[in-house]
């Protein structure tokens, strides 16, 4: 059973991994199109990167670091405050600011965890 659901596994990031290519350069096509490159475009294409960095991380570990899918929800968040429309309510770039920032937050926590510098470990050896 658990072979089943690896290989079940395997296939989507296979999957994800196509996708995200096609993706990537559907991208490049319409930016050759339009004879534009815009920050939009560049972010986007740094989302897809990351999504990519994201299944070989997956394939070479078999696990997620959950620092790569907040990364990449910075980015996007990044991406929908640049593609924001003028005439948008200014309330909902303060609260996409606001998720930018407890998302960096989530990410230097989890960096961090396990870092000799916050001496987490210490109190585990002082009580064996």
């Amino acid at each position: 059973m658990n072979n089943t659901i690896r290989n079940i596994q395997l296939t989507a990031v296979l999957f994800v991994l196509f996708a995200t290519i096609i993706a990537f350069f559907l991208e490049v096509k319409e930016m050759y199109n339009n004879q534009k490159i815009g920050l939009a475009d560049l972010l986007l294409m740094f989302i897809y990167i990351e999504v990519i960095g994201l299944v070989r991380s997956y394939w070479e570990t078999r696990s997620v670091r959950i620092s790569y899918p907040l990364v990449i929800a910075i980015t996007a968040l990044a991406r929908y405050i640049i593609l924001q429309d003028k005439n948008d309510d200014p309330t909902s770039l303060i609260y996409i600011s606001l998720a930018i920032l407890i998302v960096a937050l989530a990410t230097v926590v989890i960096r961090f965890r396990n870092s000799k510098y916050l001496n987490l470990d210490k109190k585990k050896d002082n009580d064996l």
